[in-house]
C-alpha cells in the first residue's frame, strides 16, 4: 500500500476519533451545566424547615404575650361591661368581643386569647399554661380545677394576690355561674385536696 493510499484510509478513522472526542466533551460539557442549577434548588429546603417549626408558631399565636397588669386590666373590664353591671355568665353565650362567657371563655378574654376561647381543659395544655406550686402565684396567674367529666364541676380562677400572710385564702377574678363577672376572695387549692391547681400562662410576662 502507498503513503498516498494508507494516509487516506487513516483520515477517515481520525475523523472518526475526532468527533467522538468532541461528543464526549460536550457530553461532559452539558451534564457540568445540567449541574449548574443544582444550588438553585438548595432554598427549597426552607419551607420544609418552616413547616417542621408551625407547631411552635402556632403556640405563640395562640398565646400572644402580656403583661400581668394588662391581664388584670382586661379582667377588670367584664365587671361593668354590661351597661355598668357584670357580664352575664353563660356557657352557650357569647360576649360582643366574641368570648364565651364562662369561666374559661373569660380568662381567655382576659390573657388575650383567640375567641372565643380554649376551655378550662385546654387552659391546662401547654400550649397555654405551665404548672406551679400555689406559693409561686403571682397576679395575672391562673388557678383551675379541670379533672371532671362535668364542665358543672370545672372552673378556673385569675389570681390577684394573697388575702392574708398566711395564704390561706387570695383575691381573684372569675366568671361564675348565676352571678356573672365578680371580684371574690377564694380558698380553691390551698388546702391541696380540692382538685385546684395553679398555672402560669406561658405568654404572661414579668
Amino acid at each position: 500500500m502507498s503513503m498516498s493510499t494508507a494516509t487516506s484510509a487513516t483520515r477517515p478513522t481520525a475523523r472518526r476519533w475526532g468527533m467522538a472526542a468532541l461528543t464526549a466533551f460536550l457530553c461532559v460539557g452539558s451534564t457540568a451545566l445540567t449541574a449548574l442549577p443544582a444550588p438553585a434548588a438548595q432554598p427549597a429546603a426552607a419551607p420544609v424547615a418552616a413547616h417542621a417549626a408551625a407547631p411552635h408558631r402556632t403556640a405563640a399565636a395562640a398565646a400572644p404575650a402580656i403583661s400581668r397588669a394588662q391581664v388584670l386590666a382586661r379582667a377588670k373590664t367584664w365587671l361593668t361591661a354590661n351597661n355598668g353591671r357584670p357580664v352575664p355568665y353563660g356557657q352557650k353565650l357569647y360576649w360582643k368581643d366574641g368570648y364565651r362567657q364562662d369561666c374559661s371563655g373569660y380568662v381567655s378574654m382576659a390573657l388575650r386569647l383567640g375567641a372565643p376561647g380554649p376551655n378550662t381543659v385546654t387552659l391546662k395544655k401547654s400550649a397555654y399554661t405551665r404548672p406551679i406550686a400555689m406559693k409561686d402565684l403571682a397576679p395575672g396567674d391562673l388557678v383551675i380545677k379541670a379533672d371532671s367529666d362535668s364542665a358543672d364541676f370545672r372552673h378556673v380562677v385569675i389570681f390577684d394576690g394573697w388575702a392574708n400572710a398566711a395564704h390561706s385564702a387570695y383575691k381573684s377574678y372569675e366568671q361564675a355561674g348565676g352571678v356573672g363577672t365578680r371580684w371574690k376572695q377564694h380558698s380553691y387549692g390551698v388546702n391541696g385536696r380540692d382538685g385546684y391547681h395553679a398555672y402560669r400562662p406561658v405568654n404572661i410576662t414579668g
